[in-house]
């Protein structure tokens, strides 16, 4: 065994202790750091604002810091962005993370010295508690890849780095772990996606590659990329490879396709990070919950799904939290983000120690007829009708179709492997929609809706789609739901 393999467990075992002691207690501790939050920032223009001095408890807090929408922060997030210190958080950021805004264009999400090493942590947990669980170090000994963003940062005049997430914590990778990355800083640099997939399947093709990290759909391109210039699978080329870390995505629906394409199993680790803070990982490899992380100086709050858009709508902490039930996830964090909502809804699948799943978005659902259908229950339909009658599947959407003569879900499904019976799976999705959201049921059997239609899409047709939009590769995530027919009309056209 090597030295850093040998370092790597003992660090390991010792975090992972350390991990546990918050877990339990994790209301203590979240107690604690909305208190230590609130003081560090009271002189803040924010502070001043919400009258932080006056803080005292936590209903407190409720009262004077209402939920806010990025575009509630903007107007701060414009000032700090011109220059100006001491507005959200007592400094001015170190980075702004990027990302793809709706209503605002893009956002800027601030990234501080004190939260920037809560996303390193996270990264490195999920490694850490790995290795104890497994004794599976031997990756460390190999190549790993992260596929993601370039790490090509803006320097704004009051010296602000701006960039896409990913490509910002490329600039963080430990040291011990620089020599095992790939592909080099060049081609990491590469904005164009298809050309940036071509250079990485020449660095990587005789790599000793060991684990594999980015999104599902972006990771099969990849595969598909390897095989095409090859004759190779990924497991006839990277023999040692054991481990794949992913996030973003609910990764069932595309399990069958990603372990065919890859020519073996290997074990998978989910993650949950997102510019505003690295959220949670999976801490067991035989359980899809993802801890919470209470150490990233993050403090969170619930709001039922039900209750979301209702005026008097509750904020829970985490001592108030049930398990099963969706809540809209509101985070406060050490970057000066205050009750922001992050757009992700979740569910608690264990509550000691505190474990989630992410179940969808909150802008991304169905409910043109009162069935408010999220993207879990799509995922979980789209298993069962896999599971039932065979087919593997790229990618799909779900839009609701309205006329005069009937009304469906329109399924917009890009088969890898096509069914032999689709009225079959239809009737499976069906089957599987009711069983998990009673209000489809409802308007199902009081023929409101109609059995749901499956529309072949071409094969590419959702890459072609993304890479029209600009969005092909990197940390994008295409929408499976969507409560009008904008992409859908689109895709039945590619």
């Amino acid at each position: 065994m090597s030295i850093k393999r040998f370092a790597a467990g003992l660090w390991a075992a010792f975090r992972v202790r350390q991990t546990e002691g918050y877990s339990n207690k994790a209301v203590f501790y979240q107690a604690s750091l909305i208190h230590q939050l609130i003081a560090t920032a009271r002189f803040t223009a924010f502070g001043k604002v919400h009258h932080f001095r006056n803080i005292q408890r936590y209903e407190e807090y409720k009262q004077a810091v209402p939920v806010s929408s990025y575009e509630d922060l903007k107007p701060y997030i414009d000032r700090i962005y011109a220059g100006e210190s001491n507005v959200l958080w007592t400094d001015r950021p170190l980075y702004f993370a990027k990302t793809s805004g709706t209503t605002s264009g893009a956002k800027y999400i601030p990234i501080t010295r004190e939260s920037m090493p809560g996303h390193i942590r996270g990264a490195r947990d999920v490694l850490f508690s790995y290795i104890h669980q497994t004794g599976n170090s031997s990756f460390l000994d190999g190549k790993m890849i992260f596929l993601s963003g370039s790490p090509v940062l803006e320097e704004l005049p009051s010296g602000i780095l701006v960039g896409r997430l990913s490509g910002i914590a490329q600039h963080h990778v430990p040291a011990y772990l620089q020599r095992n990355r790939v592909p080099t800083h060049a081609t990491n640099c590469i904005e164009d996606w298809e050309e940036k997939i071509d250079r990485i399947v020449k660095e990587t093709q005789k790599a000793d590659l060991r684990l594999v990290s980015g999104i599902p759909p972006w990771v099969q391109m990849w595969f598909e990329r390897l095989y095409d210039q090859t004759g190779k699978t990924p497991a006839e080329s990277w023999q040692n490879l054991s481990v794949y870390v992913q996030g973003g995505v609910d990764f069932a629906p595309y399990k069958d396709l990603f372990f065919r394409l890859l020519g073996k199993k290997v074990d998978i680790l989910e993650v949950y990070p997102a510019s505003e803070g690295f959220i949670a990982y999976q801490n067991d490899v035989n359980d899809e919950g993802l801890l919470l992380i209470l150490d990233n100086g993050i403090f969170y709050e619930f709001i039922p799904l039900e209750e979301y858009d209702r005026p008097d709508r509750r904020r829970l902490s985490l001592q108030e939290v049930e398990l099963g039930k969706n809540y809209a996830l509101i985070l406060t964090t050490n970057a000066g983000l205050w009750a922001y909502e992050i757009g992700d809804t979740v569910k608690f699948t264990s509550l000691h120690p505190p474990k989630i799943k992410v179940t969808g978005r909150v802008k991304h659902f169905i409910s043109a007829f009162g069935e408010h259908v999220i993207e879990e229950e799509v995922n979980f339909a789209m298993q069962r009708a896999i599971e039932a009658i065979g087919g593997e599947v790229a990618e799909f959407m779900v839009a609701p179709f309205i006329s005069e003569a009937e009304s469906y879900h329109e399924w917009l499904i890009e088969f890898s492997l096509i069914p032999n019976d689709l009225k079959a799976f239809a009737s499976a999705l069906d089957r599987a929609m009711q069983e998990k959201n009673s209000y489809y049921a409802d308007l199902r059997k009081g023929n409101i809706l109609s059995m749901p239609k499956i529309t072949l899409l071409a094969p590419q047709a959702v890459r072609e789609y993304m890479k029209s939009i600009g969005k092909l590769g990197g940390q994008n995530k295409f929408p499976r739901l969507s409560n009008h027919r904008n992409v859908a009309d689109i895709l039945k056209r590619k």
